[in-house]
């Protein structure tokens, strides 16, 4: 079965044995290096199966970077301190304009007043966009009218990554190749360029990156040597189990979300011809 606790063991191991150095977010925006594995964990709810993940990570040497929203279904101060005390990167994973429909100058407020709680915690300098597949908003669209930067935010993945370099890939949808049911969990080509107002981008033009399914094809792929020098590789940690209740609950649930992804992406489709 993949998306286990296991399997997840065995790409860490894979990684390893192919020399890569993994590095939180913050690090490899200073200093990247020239393998270097970014593991990125979006804690949408469960926080306790992220520490399970992060107590794995730190007995491997291998850090990362945990990026917590502001619900309940994720915020807990406990798990959230002990994984910084694990050696991992913490960072808020904001969805700002969607909580606040849309009025920018509220969510610019909570937005700020979130981070300070958080770096009430642990060290924050890296923030990430929650999709919120649900709502209308997008909430990348908050940085038209701010600029993190002006926090001491060094980095954003949507905006401060080149993606023509970095092979993106995300367990999104419960698979590695989920584009069809990503409603914004995508990423385009440089957005280093400083510029703000820019709309994120498709990845025509830029190189031809592989593609995989299972996490085995990954593992395959490293013990063969045909992965990408630079990765980050996004995952969320609820859905990694090896209890079989949960894992199968967790099956169904996403299977669910992803008949209702469709239906929003078709949606926004049709109303984009239209347009």
């Amino acid at each position: 079965m993949d998306f286990t606790g296991k399997i997840y063991h065995r790409l860490l191991k894979a990684l390893l044995a192919q020399d890569f150095k993994f590095q939180p977010f913050a690090v490899f925006m200073q200093t990247p290096a020239p393998r270097a594995i970014i593991l990125r964990h979006d804690v949408d709810r469960l926080p306790g199966n992220a520490l399970k993940t992060a107590r794995l990570e730190h007995d491997l040497g291998t850090p990362a970077s945990y990026y917590f929203r502001a619900v309940p279904e994720s915020w807990d101060e406990t798990i959230i301190q002990k994984i910084a005390g694990l050696g991992h990167e913490i960072g808020y994973h904001y969805e700002n304009l969607s909580a606040c429909k849309g009025g920018s100058a509220r969510a610019w407020e909570d937005f700020q007043a979130n981070l300070a709680k958080l770096r009430d915690l642990a060290p924050v300098t890296t923030i990430c966009m929650h999709g919120s597949p649900l709502s209308r908003y997008d909430n990348r669209d908050l940085w038209q009218h701010y600029d993190y930067h002006d926090l001491g935010i060094i980095g954003e993945p949507y905006f401060d990554v080149d993606y023509s370099r970095v092979f993106y890939m995300t367990d999104t949808g419960r698979r590695w190749d989920g584009g069809r049911v990503s409603v914004r969990d995508k990423v385009g080509g440089p957005r280093n360029d400083g510029k703000k107002d820019k709309k994120v981008r498709g990845l025509e033009g830029v190189k031809q990156w592989p593609s995989f399914h299972s996490t085995f094809d990954i593992i395959e792929a490293v013990e063969a040597g045909r992965f990408p020098d630079k990765v980050m590789m996004t995952v969320h940690p609820q859905r990694w189990m090896d209890d079989p209740f949960q894992w199968t609950k967790e099956l169904v649930l996403q299977n669910v979300k992803n008949v209702v992804k469709r239906v929003l992406i078709s949606r926004a489709k049709t109303q984009s011809r239209k347009g």
